[in-house]
């Protein structure tokens, strides 16, 4: 049997995911900026901190019966200006307002609702409220109540009802509200998907210092949905949101350098924007600083950093942060090397899914790395790796067939793993479904498919490959050689598939 060589490195991940987007829900207080009736002069004391002079006012009127007056002895109460902060007492002139139809005072009364201030959390209460404000327009409650439609919360869960009102809001000017309409239309959520659309509303958010939507606009010129492709336009709008502190937009902007996408390709520079994304806890960027930190990119290579920041985005679930960090334990780098921990972090990643975890698992399996050697163990998890199409658990399924570890020997199974690792160009796959052809085992006997695996193999490296293909050819004809040699051309020609 020809000596196989059996693949049980580590394997770490990098990967390139699509640019984030986020959706955003505001519940938004009014204060002293919103537009109340006119009442007495207690707006100069206010505007100066005297809140006394302007309570002395208020409270009279309040007690009159005035709206605008019970409403701001709400707002005072609510935020303690000029009296003990009183979220009961804030309900108590809220609702005097609200229940004479003030639509500022039943938005402010349906937040406190929302949130159990002063009175006990109820979102019916909440959504009647905020659905008496909106019907006299008022653009907050108008996209508040388009949040607890789309969530549910109090009425019916209605995405149609929620983008209708959104879309009043929008219409008033209200950013959040135009942010939330370029959502829907971009995931078809109570309206038809239209991406034009979905550019137009983000576009009017962003232009009003909206971060998600600068971001999200960011991402539609950078994919070319809704919009032409343009990446320094993606770049702009990536940026006006990162300067603004918003995490994602500041990942994005470290992709943008690393790639070269609308500004100059700079991995230092890339760094820095990941570094920012991933001290403002954005999981993502953390698993990509942590990737730069260990292989040195753009940065000076830190095993301890890398170790670092693969472990805040581990603790968060990144299942690829916790194969890499389960790497740097059975390697021992940045770290003492301790197989346990190793296989404790390829689990949590291999549970999730990912098939590099999953191929490490099978790998401490079949060495016996912090567990006890186990090769029904590692058959079952480079199976799972193998069936996601990962060519190195192809491969190492295709020795266990072949050998009889931990399953039944078998070569046709043997045969069908190799040949889907070596049709992607893995060169030990190459050799080892060469040699099957070489001895029939599997497979017909077939010393032209043999030769041109062989081959193959050898033109990436492979001596033992060069030196069984030429010992091979001493048992051929010239045309089969010729054969092989042509089937090698047009595989090479279409490239590893």
């Amino acid at each position: 049997m020809k000596e196989h060589a059996r693949l049980v490195h580590c394997l770490t991940v990098t990967y390139h995911p699509m640019y984030v987007c986020f959706a955003i829900v505001l519940i938004i207080t009014l204060g002293m900026g919103m537009s109340t009736p006119a009442w007495g002069n207690y707006r100069e004391a206010f505007a100066e901190g005297d809140y006394g002079t302007a309570l002395k006012e208020l409270l009279p009127l309040a007690q009159k019966g005035d709206l605008g007056a019970q409403f701001q002895l709400g707002v005072m109460y609510e935020y303690g200006r000029g009296v003990t902060q009183d979220y009961a007492e804030a309900a108590l002139w809220y609702r005097k307002a609200a229940e004479k139809g003030l639509p500022e005072a039943q938005y402010n009364l349906g937040l406190l609702y929302e949130e159990g201030r002063g009175v006990a959390k109820d979102h019916v209460e909440t959504a009647a409220w905020y659905r008496k404000a909106a019907e006299q327009g008022l653009a907050e409650a108008q996209y508040n109540l388009g949040i607890m439609f789309e969530e549910g919360r109090g009425v019916r869960k209605d995405f149609n009802e929620a983008s209708a009102w959104y879309r009043k809001a929008a219409m008033q000017g209200l950013a959040e509200a135009q942010y939330a309409m370029a959502v829907r239309y971009e995931n078809g959520e109570g309206v038809t998907r239209n991406l034009n659309e979905a550019a137009k509303w983000y576009r009017k958010a962003a232009d009003q210092g909206d971060v998600y939507a600068q971001n999200n606009l960011g991402n539609l010129y950078s994919n070319g949905r809704g919009v032409t492709r343009d990446y320094k336009e993606a770049a702009r709008w990536y940026r006006k949101a990162a300067e603004q502190g918003l995490a994602e937009a500041q990942f994005n902007m470290g992709l943008i350098h690393e790639d070269g996408l609308g500004v100059a390709k700079n991995i230092s520079e890339a760094v820095s924007w990941y570094r920012k994304a991933a001290e403002g806890g954005f999981i993502e960027a953390q698993y990509f600083l942590a990737v730069r930190y260990e292989n040195g990119e753009g940065i000076a290579q830190d095993y301890g950093e890398a170790l670092k920041w693969y472990l805040n985005a581990a603790e968060k679930g990144d299942s690829y942060a916790q194969n890499n960090l389960g790497s740097m334990f059975s390697n021992g780098r940045g770290v003492g090397q301790d197989y346990v921990k190793a296989m404790q972090w390829y689990r949590k990643a291999a549970e999730q899914g990912l098939s590099e975890a999953q191929y490490n698992l099978g790998v401490m399996y079949e060495e016996g790395l912090g567990i006890a050697q186990d090769y029904g163990a590692a058959v079952a998890w480079y199976r799972k790796a193998a069936e996601k199409g990962l060519t190195e658990a192809q491969y190492n399924l295709g020795i266990m067939f072949e050998n009889g570890l931990g399953v039944n020997q078998n070569y046709t199974e043997a045969a069908r793993w190799y040949f889907k690792a070596a049709d992607k160009g893995l060169a030990e796959a190459q050799y080892s479904l060469a040699a099957l052809y070489h001895d029939g085992h599997g497979v017909p006997q077939d010393y032209v498919m043999a030769h041109l695996w062989y081959n193959l193999s050898a033109s990436q490296g492979n001596p033992n490959a060069a030196q069984s293909r030429n010992e091979l050819a001493t048992m051929m004809t010239p045309a089969q050689i010729a054969e092989a040699q042509r089937l090698a051309r047009e595989w090479n020609k279409k490239g590893k598939r």
